[in-house]
């Protein structure tokens, strides 16, 4: 059994197997969605309200926000799931400032919004599944959050 890896390992290496076109289409749409300068946003912890025991009791974090940070900036998404769209609500610390965008990405669909004078932007109507939101400010390199899988 370990022949035929190894064989069909140096077939590979060698040319003589072809990648499958499944494999390379993927492999090119996911170089699609890089960002190229940008810096990405490490996960942080959201604090738990003072008084509360864990995130699972009231007044804590809900379940759907996620933090990240990079570059100066704290990137807070909340997903939720309603009515089987996409619902990405969330905020940028400190504000962008002026003439900055929030691009929130999936896959197939990026919507661009304004964020508001406090740094909050929200986006509907995108399909369930994996999103990642990217922070543009001008003079500075884009900041981009990890790809978050949100479920119904």
């Amino acid at each position: 059994m370990r022949e035929e890896y190894l064989l069909a390992a140096l077939r590979m290496g060698a040319g003589a197997d072809p990648v499958p076109e499944g494999v390379s289409a993927s492999a090119r749409a996911v170089f699609g969605l890089r960002v190229p300068g940008g810096v990405p946003a490490g996960p942080v912890d959201v604090p738990v309200p003072p008084g509360a025991r864990s995130s699972s009791e009231a007044g804590a974090a809900p379940a759907g926000l996620r933090r990240f940070s990079a570059d100066g900036l704290v990137i807070d998404v909340e997903t939720t799931v309603t009515g089987g769209h996409l619902e990405v609500a969330g905020q940028v610390s400190p504000a962008p400032g002026q003439d900055a965008r929030i691009e929130v990405r999936t896959p197939h669909i990026a919507k661009v919004r304004v964020p508001s004078g406090s740094g909050h932007f929200a986006v509907a109507g995108l399909p369930p599944g994996w999103v990642s939101v990217v922070c543009h400010r001008p003079g500075h390199p884009p900041v981009f959050t990890r790809w978050i899988h949100a479920r119904p």
